[in-house]
């Protein structure tokens, strides 16, 4: 057969050790949410945001101190060099959002600018509702797309695997109470992209080797999906360190506003690359071992 390869580690014969290791993380992860929840940020719950850039580095301390003079509780204050970001869980007035600025102004001269964002009830509620349809709407595009390119097995083993990804993803975050926000959710929208895209050149090698293929059993469907992963690993590898070696430059040198966006990518890879390896494809392998056995199989579309 044009598809034998060297296979160094039998992926489907552990497809169990791994099945079972993701179901337990899902569990944990559940857990966690149903216990802790989410660390949402102020783009998902009221609340005002003041973003202060002073032209000279600010102090942390100092910089709590001067919401305290100006009558506030100390916020959720954030200091990287020249910049500070203070994230208030209530809706500021006017008022007291300009006797915050007045007081910044009055530390660290004219040159400080500010950035204001303020959520409220209303608009917190739609963002998250928005939020999860948008992965929801993407996930069915995307299925639909895969069940008509592929078959409706790919699209299912697809979907899952990525659904996979970001859970994982969503489970730490409320693990290590990190917190979400609106780039979280852009970050959860890359990993489901990356995560499909490095899912289907598998599947796409699987597809190709199909049509060379003589299947009569499940042993030779085994034997089909590890060459193919196997022929697709070096890029797998080298895709996922290239992506990886840029989100980790973003995590250390990025600015302090987009450093869970980078930590949200830096989990994501890892989990796009297991799952496109360990999971989605012994899971097409699964099903697609119940129609041989119904007598229902049939040749790969061109």
């Amino acid at each position: 057969m044009r598809y034998n390869y060297n296979v160094r580690f039998d992926v489907v014969k552990n497809r169990r050790l791994f099945f079972t290791l993701s179901l337990i993380i899902t569990a944990i992860g559940i857990a966690s949410l149903l216990i802790f929840g989410l660390s949402t940020g102020v783009d998902f719950k009221a609340g005002t945001t003041i973003d202060v850039t002073a032209g000279q580095a600010i102090d942390k301390a100092k910089a709590e101190q001067l919401v305290k003079e100006a009558g506030q509780e100390v916020p959720s204050v954030t200091v990287g060099g020249e910049r500070a970001s203070l994230r208030f869980d209530k809706v500021l007035t006017e008022q007291e959002v300009a006797k915050i600025k007045s007081g910044f102004s009055g530390a660290y001269g004219d040159k400080v600018s500010f950035e204001e964002n303020t959520v409220d009830t209303t608009m917190a509620k739609e963002l998250a509702q928005k939020a999860i349809y948008s992965v929801l709407i993407a996930s069915l595009g995307i299925i639909i797309y895969v069940a008509i390119r592929f078959e409706w097995r790919f699209g299912v083993a697809a979907i899952l695997a990525l659904l996979h990804d970001a859970f994982i993803v969503v489970s730490l975050f409320s693990i290590f109470r990190w917190e979400v926000n609106l780039p979280f959710l852009a970050a959860i929208l890359t990993i489901i992209g990356y995560s499909i895209n490095d899912t289907i050149v598998i599947f796409d090698r699987i597809r190709e080797n199909m049509r060379f293929a003589k299947l009569k059993n499940f042993d030779d469907l085994a034997k089909l999906v590890n060459a193919s992963v196997w022929q697709t690993m070096t890029r797998s590898i080298n895709t996922v360190i290239t992506v990886l070696v840029g989100a980790i430059c973003l995590f250390i040198f990025g600015s302090e506003s987009i450093r869970y966006f980078s930590l949200a990518i830096i989990l994501g890879l890892f989990c796009g690359a297991y799952s496109s390896i360990f999971i989605a494809s012994p899971l097409w392998l699964v099903m697609k071992n119940k129609s041989m056995k119904q007598g229902k199989l049939t040749p790969a579309k061109e």
